[in-house]
C-alpha cells in the first residue's frame, strides 16, 4: 500500500472500524499517566520503527481487539493533529461484519470492548474530544 506516510512527520494511526450504524471502540484505562485517561478511544496506536500507517494500524487492531483485517479493506488518509501542530496522524476506515466485531477480545490495554452506536460516540463526553471528529468527517455526519 502507497500511501505517502514518508512525506509526513507521523507518530500512529487509528482505525474507524463501522459495523453497520455502530462503531467498534475502546475504553482506555484510567490511569493518570497515560492521555485520555477512561475516554473511549479508537482502535490503533503509536507507530514502531518504520512501518507504514496501514501496518501500524493493522498491528495495533490486532494487539488490542484480536482482530485481523486485509489492509485492501482499509480506506485512509492523514490528518494534521488540532493538539499537536505540525504533527499528523493517520485515519483509516473499515466496514467490519457482525460476526467480525462478536470475535474481537479484549488485548492487554484497556478496560473494555464494545460497538458503540455512532450517533452516540459523536457526542460523548467521553470520547477522545478529537476522535468525535475525525469520525464525523470520516464517514460524512453533520456537526452536532
Amino acid at each position: 500500500m502507497s500511501d505517502g506516510a514518508e512525506a509526513l512527520r507521523w507518530n500512529g494511526a487509528k482505525l474507524v472500524l463501522t459495523c453497520g450504524d455502530a462503531l467498534l471502540v475502546l475504553l482506555r484505562d484510567d490511569i493518570p499517566t497515560i492521555n485520555w485517561p477512561g475516554c473511549w478511544d479508537l482502535p490503533g496506536g503509536k507507530r514502531e520503527g518504520d512501518e507504514s500507517p496501514a501496518d501500524c494500524a493493522l498491528r495495533e487492531l490486532f494487539e488490542e481487539t484480536g482482530l485481523r483485517l486485509a489492509p485492501s479493506r482499509l480506506r485512509g488518509r492523514a490528518r494534521e493533529l488540532p493538539h499537536r501542530p505540525g504533527r499528523a496522524g493517520w485515519y483509516f476506515h473499515a466496514e467490519i461484519s457482525a460476526a467480525e466485531a462478536g470475535a474481537v477480545v479484549l488485548g492487554d490495554e484497556g478496560a473494555e470492548l464494545r460497538l458503540m452506536a455512532l450517533a452516540e460516540f459523536v457526542v460523548h463526553p467521553r470520547a477522545v474530544p478529537h476522535f468525535r471528529d475525525v469520525v464525523r468527517e470520516m464517514l460524512g455526519m453533520a456537526p452536532p
